[in-house]
């Protein structure tokens, strides 16, 4: 059990990084600047967890939980921010494409940022069931 949840939190962490490459290199999103930062906490995550799956790593959750809790800030913040509960005033996008600019992927109000929040979140939950199981 405590294996397989790792391979689940690698599986969501390799297809975010994928779906977000597919999205600016082939859709030609351009990513805003809190977008980019999503990616550096989301991409060394692949490694990470890759890495401690295959080592089979007892202390991976002291690598995995600084990078996924901090994408997890990021993405609320910019999905507060698109949603306009944020204003834009508090925009850290002041050059360059705009952080408030939705890109809707599904339904209508599934956001790249929102979908990044349910990424991160789901792979801070994997990693803490590991972290039970361990003890």
């Amino acid at each position: 059990m405590k294996q397989n949840i790792l391979y689940i939190a690698l599986a969501l962490a390799i297809c975010a990084t994928l779906a977000s490459l597919y999205a600016s290199e082939a859709l030609g999103w351009e990513p805003c600047v809190l977008c980019w930062y999503q990616r550096i906490f989301m991409y060394p995550l692949v490694v990470i967890l890759a890495a401690g799956t295959l080592r089979k790593t007892r202390d991976l959750e002291y690598f995995v939980l600084p990078l996924s809790l901090m994408g997890l800030a990021l993405s609320l913040y910019h999905s507060l921010l698109q949603y306009g509960i944020i204003p834009e005033q508090f925009s850290p996008c002041t050059s360059g494409i705009s952080c408030t600019i939705p890109y809707h992927i599904a339904f209508n109000f599934l956001t790249i940022p929102l979908l990044s929040f349910i990424t991160f979140a789901a792979i801070t939950v994997c990693i803490l069931i590991y972290r039970k199981a361990q003890t």
